[in-house]
């Protein structure tokens, strides 16, 4: 069975590009273009991990990732964003505690490494 990773980025090409990537490699992706489309689709999609930008109108990463965290605390949550300075990587990895920071752009190597890493924490979860 493939492993499921929901992407949560406003910006749809974004996603586009994430389900090539990650689709080749066998991982499934599930698309969510808002914090409030995550959160909705938790409960059907059960994934194995989560890729979440920051930058998102109406809610944004920080609140949808609190509030995933909230629901399901078992998930790794990795924070995908363009906010690249070290500030917001110590807020996103030491404070919010999430799983990992990745910054765009990103190498589709780095990508597909990463996301193995998160679900495989979800695999350990499990177990």
């Amino acid at each position: 069975m493939c492993p499921k990773v929901m992407v949560v980025d406003d910006e749809p090409d974004t996603i586009d590009l994430l389900k090539l990537v990650l689709g080749y490699e066998k991982i499934d992706v599930i698309g969510a273009h808002s914090g409030i489309e995550c959160l909705e689709l938790m409960d059907t999609v059960d994934p194995d991990a989560i890729l979440l930008d920051l930058m998102m109108p109406e809610m944004n990463g920080w609140e949808t990732f609190h509030r995933i965290k909230e629901k399901y605390p078992q998930i790794p949550v990795a924070i995908i964003t363009v906010k690249n300075q070290e500030f917001d990587k110590m807020r996103g990895i030491h404070v919010l505690k999430a799983d990992d920071y990745i910054t765009k752009p990103f190498s589709r190597k780095d990508l597909i490494e990463r996301t193995r890493r998160l679900v495989a924490l979800q695999k350990r979860a499990i177990k």
